[in-house]
């Protein structure tokens, strides 16, 4: 028994490791729970095996090396789970029991996020913490700054002078939605759910990215020292008032059938919410028979989680096919029997790689049961053995490319397997085109998937340097395509010449080389010529940029097909270098010095102020922090950055004492309207 208690210990704590860790959880979170409840059933049969470090006995990290870390003033301590009414019902009873005088409860919705922990003094957000271990967090104040649902500053007179408010951070089901048809179209593993997307996102490194995927917050549980509230329900009324978002979904119950009633009516209406809600949490209102009822090791004898049952259907296996795409990664994809789930019909779901095959051991013609992650992606969650035909074909994952033969490759410490011959496999092919062609790459209208495998499959273009030797009368003639169109897509073509050096980086489609790195590359080395020719160690010198991305790029100028293609497309007249202006650097006058800019101006507008910065040496920062140099505020500055840069002591620049520092003239007119002007009510978000 002691072997079987230490290898369940082990499970769960890679499970926990998945789950924070890695963000991609490979069981459910019933079957976890599941296992948990087991091995706390054999740990006090067997008290004789304990462990202090079993996974009973603290709540899972999510702690990453990446950000400073803090302690919790209070533990953020995890809540027991419960799938089963009967077991709601007994906690109601263990509750009546122990207090013997009447109670009500509270239940809220229970928001299938990231924890969070924000502190606030003076009416002012002063950090936000993860719940990492349930001890110490990680810090993460500037992304969470990015949310626009959490107040920066709060309304009102009525709270603490310093007070801490916890709840989750959430993506929306759209945002989540959007954020995955662009993965997917990038080739990159797409997100279970918004939960891990969410959670994805907060540990961010580059805070301009997580305001662009647009999180949300929903805060339920506020703690300090002589709050003025005796319940819960009056707690939350007082945030919502201080500008905080608080639930419409909050219930003060006086009976368990009203508890009963408050859980199926949301099993049906959360569905119909824009963010993700996977089960009920039900708490004592009273703060006075809250501190009577106490805490377990791990959890409040107070509160407990009603989690939901994830949809599910019993399908068919008919088949598995495997897809290839641009990059040459290979996806396999299960053929289903056709099976209503959630609202839809589900045809297929993804397998994702061979690893996963394996684990389900999965045959032709298997009894499947197939649930939607997050509610949204259909995938195989088990295999229902005892229906097996034992004349199904155990499915293995392919050894050649299903489009043009060639072996597959698998890079060590992926789980994709690879076609490598990226150079004539069809599907690779075309999808390179579509890439080079995309809006944030060199920006060709008119050239559709549908477009281009027209031009593929009629010999017409083979690489992308083939669309440059294309003539209205080539596209003219072809089918769908009329001498408008055929014209419009030459002048696109023609105009893509003077696409930047970084698009045209990105637009190549190195593997790893994404808008960031591609711009990073071509600050750092100039021209195609120097990118082309550095070596690992030079690549791994540039910010941000690791020994994949290094390898990736210089295997992309060792093949000599990419080295042909960079020849053509140089007599094609693309920009291979930083333009002079971008290249020419005036002066060093802001050498190594941080600047931020807020507010709008007479002169320049602000991506021509981050400009000038760069070409007089200096380097641009988002937010204001003790290694800020100075500040360059203009009019309708944000009082947050303002009232920030005060305390630290940085430095204030007007418009004309920067443009005087760097010997720059204005060349507006003074008169003339601001280049950018942001409505007065917008201020606090720059």
């Amino acid at each position: 028994m002691k072997a079987y208690i230490e290898q369940l210990r082990k499970e769960l704590h890679q499970h926990n490791y998945n789950y924070y860790i890695l963000n991609s959880p490979v069981i459910t979170d019933k079957e976890f729970d599941d296992k948990l409840y087991e091995l706390q059933q054999l740990e006090l049969n067997y008290p004789e095996f304990a462990d202090p470090l079993s996974p009973t006995q603290r709540v899972g990290s999510d702690l990453t090396g990446a950000f400073e870390q803090a302690e919790h003033q209070y533990p953020m301590l995890s809540l027991g789970n419960t799938y089963s009414p009967d077991e709601v019902s007994d906690f109601y009873q263990r509750v009546q029991k122990a207090l013997n005088e009447p109670f009500e409860l509270v239940c809220e919705l229970k928001y299938d996020g990231t924890s969070i922990s924000l502190i606030y003094e003076d009416g002012a957000l002063s950090r936000a913490v993860t719940r990492g271990d349930g001890v110490k967090g990680d810090v993460v104040t500037a992304n969470v700054k990015t949310i626009r649902s959490i107040p920066l500053y709060l309304q009102g007179e009525s709270y603490p002078a310093k007070f801490e408010i916890r709840g989750e951070i959430l993506m929306p089901w759209s945002v989540f939605d959007q954020l995955n048809i662009e993965r997917e179209a990038k080739e990159e593993p797409i997100f279970a759910n918004p939960r891990n997307a969410g959670s994805g996102t907060l540990k961010l490194q580059n805070s301009a990215e997580v305001a662009s995927r647009r999180l949300d917050s929903y805060l339920y549980s506020v703690l300090g020292d002589d709050l003025p509230f005796t319940t819960h329900f009056e707690s939350l009324m007082a945030a919502r008032s201080w500008g905080f978002k608080i639930s419409e979904a909050v219930q003060v119950c006086s009976t368990l059938n009203q508890v009963f009633d408050f859980i199926h009516y949301w099993d049906i209406e959360r569905k119909n919410l824009p963010v993700a809600t996977d089960g009920i949490v039900i708490k004592v209102n009273s703060f006075r028979q809250r501190e009577e009822l106490g805490f377990t090791a791990k959890s409040p004898r107070w509160a407990i989680a009603y989690k939901y049952q994830a949809e599910k259907a019993l399908t068919r296996l008919l088949s598995v096919s495997f897809q290839v795409g641009r990059t040459g990664a290979v996806t396999p994809v299960a053929n289903l029997e056709p099976v209503q789930l959630s609202g839809t019909v589900v045809k297929r779901a993804s397998l994702h790689n061979a690893d996963i095959i394996a684990a389900l051991d999965l045959h032709i013609g298997d009894s499947v049961y197939v649930e939607k992650g997050g509610e949204i992606i259909p995938k195989i969650t088990a295999v229902a053995t005892e229906l097996r035909n034992q004349d199904g074909e155990r499915v293995k994952f392919i050894e050649t490319c299903p489009e043009c033969g060639a072996t597959l490759t698998r890079i060590e410490g992926e789980a994709a397997h690879y076609c490598p011959n990226d150079q004539h496999c069809p599907p690779q092919l075309k999808g390179k085109i579509e890439h080079f062609v995309s809006r944030k790459a060199m920006n060709i209208d008119g050239l559709g998937s549908e477009t281009i495998q027209l031009l593929f499959t009629t010999g017409l273009v083979r690489s992308v340097a083939d669309l440059y030797s294309l003539k209205v009368s080539d596209l003219s003639g072809l089918e769908r395509l009329g001498l408008k169109s055929a014209q419009n897509i030459c002048k696109s073509i023609e105009q893509s010449k003077t696409i930047s050096f970084e698009k045209l980086i990105f637009a190549l489609g190195i593997r790893y080389v994404g808008e960031t790195v591609a711009k990073k590359l071509a600050q750092a080395f100039k021209s195609i010529d120097k990118l082309s020719v550095a070596t690992v160690d030079e690549l791994i010198a540039v910010d941000e940029i690791g020994e994949r991305i290094a390898g990736s790029v210089v295997l992309f100028f060792a093949d000599e097909q990419n080295r042909q293609l960079i020849a053509q497309l140089r007599e094609a007249g693309l920009q291979l270098r930083l333009n002079e202006e971008s290249d020419n650097k005036i002066s060093d006058v802001l050498l190594n010095q941080s600047i931020v800019i807020s507010g709008t101006f007479r002169y320049f507008s602000r991506e021509e102020y981050k400009k000038l910065i760069e070409q007089h040496g200096g380097k641009n920062a988002g937010s204001v922090s003790a290694k800020t140099s100075m500040l360059l505020a203009g009019d309708n500055m944000g009082p947050e950055k303002l009232k920030k840069a005060e305390k630290l002591g940085v430095r204030l620049i007007s418009e004309d004492e920067f443009l005087s520092l760097i010997g720059q003239n204005p060349t507006r007119d003074e008169s003339s309207q601001p280049i950018q002007q942001a409505p007065p009510q917008m201020g606090t978000l720059f």
